[in-house]
């Protein structure tokens, strides 16, 4: 069966963790073409045709195909789309706002945030935060996958795929870029990054939350916030780690003032490390931690950024 692969795209350059992880999924359904599109996307189809495992790269650069733009994305991959059983991608903010419109211009379902391959047509995907793990069985003729990639490990890049230049569909005209707000940070990116240092409520306010990036940036960390913080007004909307914000797999995950509601498990207990810090020693956290320091955080985080 053949497969077109969506590849994370950004700035003209392949985020290769997220597309490297989609192609370990992806080899299970078949034979992995990977589209790569943007006002300028060459570098990051040289970059694809070395992962392992991708067969074919196409390469789309046109104007209508950048700044993220949903609807004309869809209209590229919905014209390739017959030469394909299998159109899926990593299940990042882009591929979760340009895949919906796929399926919808296909008249199939979307099969979303994907964490295990059964079979062609049958897929896992975690439900209830987490909790329980639902099995998906699709009879649509074309499949619209997208994959959690914090449950996959990523392709190596020995490939050497023949790269293929295509033209865009015809634009749309349903949106146009109006402008870009994008933060910047030396810090790694969080849903690639080796180790994630959260805080909670329980840091306690905005000012005190430079504890937390004190000690992330000590273990060249990213950092990370539970919803609560994040409603707060503590940390950033980007920063929130959790059912409705970012999932993350890192191979430490340091949760400091956080009590581990069930939401918040839902993003980071994949992790391969988890280390908790809570005063309350009742803390759910604990239950999935495998090592907790039950202390104050005032002084404990600081003495801890010290000795590291």
């Amino acid at each position: 069966m053949a497969v077109l692969l969506l590849a994370e795209v950004t700035d003209g350059e392949l985020a290769f963790d997220a597309t490297a992880k989609a192609v370990t999924a992806a080899k299970a359904l078949g034979d992995v073409t990977a589209l790569c599109c943007g006002a300028s996307a060459a570098a990051a189809g040289d970059a694809a045709a070395k992962i392992d495992g991708v067969t074919k790269v196409l390469v789309a650069e046109d104007a209508s195909l950048g700044h993220r733009l949903a609807e004309s994305t869809a209209a590229l991959i919905v014209s390739l789309a017959g030469d394909y059983e299998h159109i899926v991608a990593p299940a990042t903010t882009d591929a979760k706002n340009v895949l919906p419109r796929v399926a919808a211009l296909l008249d199939v379902m979307v099969i979303s945030d994907v964490s295990g391959v059964v079979s062609s047509d049958t897929f896992e995907r975690p439900i209830y935060a987490g909790n329980a793990i639902q099995t998906v069985k699709s009879t649509d003729g074309k499949k619209v996958v997208s994959f959690r990639t914090s449950t996959f490990d990523a392709a190596g890049d020995g490939g050497s795929a023949p790269v293929e230049t295509i033209s865009a569909a015809a634009d749309p005209g349903l949106s146009s870029w109006v402008e870009d707000k994008v933060a910047t940070s030396d810090r790694p990116e969080l849903t690639s990054a080796g180790v994630v240092v959260s805080g909670g409520r329980g840091v306690g306010s905005q000012e005190d939350f430079a504890l937390i990036e004190k000690l992330a940036d000590k273990l060249s960390a990213a950092v990370g916030a539970s919803r609560a913080a994040v409603d707060s007004g503590y940390a950033p909307n980007d920063w929130q780690v959790g059912q409705t914000g970012k999932v993350v797999a890192p191979g430490l995950y340091v949760a400091v003032g956080i009590s581990g509601a069930i939401q918040h498990l839902a993003g980071m207990k994949d992790s391969k490390i988890i280390v908790a810090i809570n005063k309350d020693e009742e803390a759910p956290i604990f239950q999935v931690a495998d090592f907790g320091l039950v202390a104050d955080l005032f002084s404990a985080v600081p003495e801890l950024t010290e000795k590291l």
